[in-house]
């Protein structure tokens, strides 16, 4: 009996060496029969930009964007707010946490497009000029925070939770913060960060 290996074939169908050989006759045998080989693939244009207006920090600004871009890319690239930062860019991190409506968002995860008629506040946005917000000064005071990369997100996942609950217990506050990761485990301090501002704005010292 003959082998079936030697024509390609195994037990299981076609071998590796049988497929590769097929193939590589296939345009050999197209040619021979007079047949065009197919074209390639049609080249897609990039899409036209798409006029956008965004509430930012109490600002009105007028861009032109890519439907494909995110709220996150916009803010750094053509706005120059690059206090908001790329992470994992999926939603895992939370490195680029804003404030959308007063809520805690990814910005990462938000087409710009989906944006608009949004109220959107980003790290910048929590400065009167040059004094600091209270979530700022209270996380500057803890020493919450090592390389830094990731505080302006947690502090505008902080800032979210002490505008909808003022007074939050450390329950709430690790529950607020779960979303914010901090690769130099600077949780105690950011927690205690969190609880400062807290008894800061309710003492009405800072904002």
């Amino acid at each position: 009996m003959k082998s079936q290996r030697r024509h390609g074939c195994g037990r299981h169908g076609v071998s590796r060496r049988g497929f590769l050989t097929s193939v590589g006759a296939a345009p050999i045998a197209t040619v021979a029969l007079g047949q065009a080989p197919l074209a390639h693939a049609p080249v897609v244009e990039p899409e036209e930009p798409v006029k956008l207006t965004l509430k930012v920090n109490g600002r009105t600004l007028k861009l032109l964007v890519e439907p494909r871009d995110t709220l996150l890319s916009v803010l750094r690239e053509k706005v120059g707010l690059t206090g908001t930062k790329p992470g994992c860019e999926r939603g895992e991190c939370g490195s680029c946490t804003v404030l959308v409506d007063g809520a805690p968002q990814y910005a990462c995860l938000i087409l710009a497009l989906e944006a608009e008629g949004h109220d959107i506040t980003t790290i910048e946005g929590l400065m009167k000029g040059e004094e600091l917000g209270a979530v700022q000064q209270a996380f500057l005071s803890e020493d919450a925070l090592q390389c830094g990369y990731c505080t302006p997100g947690q502090i505008m996942a902080a800032e979210g939770l002490l505008r909808s609950n003022p007074n939050p217990t450390l329950e709430e506050i690790r529950l607020a913060m779960s979303g914010n990761l901090c690769r130099c485990g600077a949780y105690e301090h950011i927690f205690k960060a969190v609880r400062r501002a807290a008894e800061m704005r309710r003492a009405g010292g800072v904002r």
